[in-house]
């Protein structure tokens, strides 16, 4: 009786100690399998070279930690990309490929394939090619998120900005052309190298200025500010929208603001039209014009920084501002 009792004991200690590792003996001795199956039995390290590191070069270039040629030698770049990887998901940094990191990078990469890269990536992806994404846009500014791997629609918004600002064909989608450009725009960008910072004195007023002459701006910026002011300001009288168009114009002299046409429009939460994605339809002629004349220095606005709608604004701050003038259904404020 009592050998059943201690039989029984040991059982009950084995099936707790199972619920609470939240992973069960079958489980965890196929995941290992399965890694094994990936990198073989060796520990891999500098020096070694065949199919195996083919594959870990493979999968460390999926998840964006690798940039080298993928040619089966465990090289430098090869240590320092898994030494990356196991820093990033809180491991030993040693840049030797044991079971723990084979386990970790194959759980990581589950989706990864030969040929992986030529996909197409769109919302709603995940893992892989979305890590090194992510992580190139940030270099250059355009996305400001978490480097998370998902491909959701801030992403989708940083890669629009992207194509727009490269004179791409602007959908969202990342594609072969899309990601030679985000290569060759971001040649410097390394693994854990942080985004260009941006620098104070990088802030000049009176280079900012020229922006206001027409001659002196860009095709693409004059676009996108007929943009802004078509999806903010379409059905306002003419001179509201030139008082919009004046508003995100005094925002670039503003120390308060970005001080490009793009960094103020797709400032988060900004503006409307750019969350709903109404900034992507094509301005009209009026809206041209409109852009044009904000450009020469027309300022209706008196000045504003802000503007809304007093039917829909439900926004205590924006009230508080203090309010210049009312042009159509908007009140322009400082």
């Amino acid at each position: 009786m009592r050998r059943r009792k201690w039989l029984l004991c040991c059982a009950l200690m084995v099936l707790a100690g199972a619920i609470l590792g939240g992973v069960s003996p079958d489980a965890d001795r196929l995941a290992n399998a399965q890694a094994e199956a990936s990198f073989g039995k060796g520990t891999l390290k500098k020096g070694a070279r065949g199919g195996d590191v083919y594959e870990l070069q493979g999968r460390l270039k999926y998840l964006g930690f690798y940039t080298g040629k993928i040619d089966g030698n465990f090289g430098e770049r090869t240590y320092r990309a898994v030494r990356l990887f196991q820093y990033e998901f809180g491991m030993k940094v040693d840049g030797v490929v044991g079971p723990k990191t084979k386990r970790k990078l194959w759980e990581a990469s589950k989706d990864w394939t030969p040929g992986a890269d030529n996909r197409i990536y769109r919302v709603g992806d995940r893992g892989g090619y979305v890590w090194e994404l992510q992580r190139r846009l940030r270099f250059l500014g355009f996305y400001t998120g978490k480097v998370d791997g998902v491909f959701l629609w801030r992403t989708y918004h940083a890669v629009r900005l992207f194509q727009y600002e490269f004179g791409m064909k602007v959908d969202g989608v990342v594609g072969p052309k899309t990601k030679r450009m985000l290569w060759k725009a971001t040649r410097h960008w390394r693994p854990g190298k942080q985004a260009r910072p941006q620098a104070p004195q990088a802030r000049k007023a009176p280079a900012a200025k020229p922006v206001r002459s027409a001659p002196g701006i860009s095709k693409q910026d004059f676009d996108l500010l007929a943009r802004a002011i078509y999806s903010e300001a379409r059905g306002e009288p003419y001179v509201g929208q030139v008082a919009v168009g004046a508003v995100i114009l005094n925002r670039i002299d503003s120390n308060k603001f970005p001080d490009t046409l793009s960094g103020v429009i797709f400032q988060p939460q900004a503006f409307e039209a750019v969350a709903d994605g109404q900034i992507w339809l094509e301005p009209d002629e009026t809206a041209k014009k409109a852009a044009m004349d904000a450009l020469n220095g027309w300022d209706p606005s008196g000045g504003a920084l802000y503007y809304f709608n007093p039917d829909r604004a439900i926004s205590k701050w924006i009230w508080s501002r203090p309010q210049i003038k009312r042009i159509g259904k908007h009140i322009f404020c400082k």
